[in-house]
């Protein structure tokens, strides 16, 4: 008796798989449907790296107008007042300002989304299709019911 085990390599995989049957399969369908996939892919990623420019833009526009609006701040402060003034003026700017940072998370969280939507829905109707050209390619005679 030999203490030598069979190393895994020298199994033979085809004796595993002998009994299996694969129906025979259109291989340019395959690459067909696999170009479509790749097209879908670099669809979705081109319409986020679209919205994350204009996110980029936006952004930016909103932190310019807000310094501006700071600075405004500032030359509004130089000048002379009275206590009461400035604290009913800091006050309101401090309200406006509150407002505006809410308004403006609200405006790029909703762009965000729209981006992410567009994306998904890019990537969902490709794999529907993905799913119904499998079940059409495995149907009897080619024909999904």
């Amino acid at each position: 008796m030999s203490d030598a085990r069979p190393s895994f390599f020298d199994y033979d995989m085809t004796k595993l798989f002998a009994d299996f049957r694969f129906p025979p399969m259109n291989v340019e369908a395959v690459w067909a449907a696999q170009r479509r996939n790749i097209e879908a892919l670099s669809q979705a990623n081109q319409l986020a790296v679209e919205g994350v420019q204009a996110l980029a833009r936006r952004q930016f526009e909103m932190t310019r107008q807000g310094l501006e609006e700071f600075s405004a701040l500032l030359r509004d402060m130089a000048q002379p007042a009275s206590p009461e003034e400035r604290i009913s003026k800091n006050t309101e700017y401090a309200k406006q300002m509150i407002e505006k940072g809410v308004n403006h998370t609200r405006e790029i969280a909703m762009l965000a989304g729209k981006t992410g939507a567009e994306a998904a829905e890019v990537l969902h109707k490709r794999a529907t299709e993905s799913l119904d050209e499998i079940r059409a390619a495995i149907a009897p005679n080619g024909h999904a019911k």
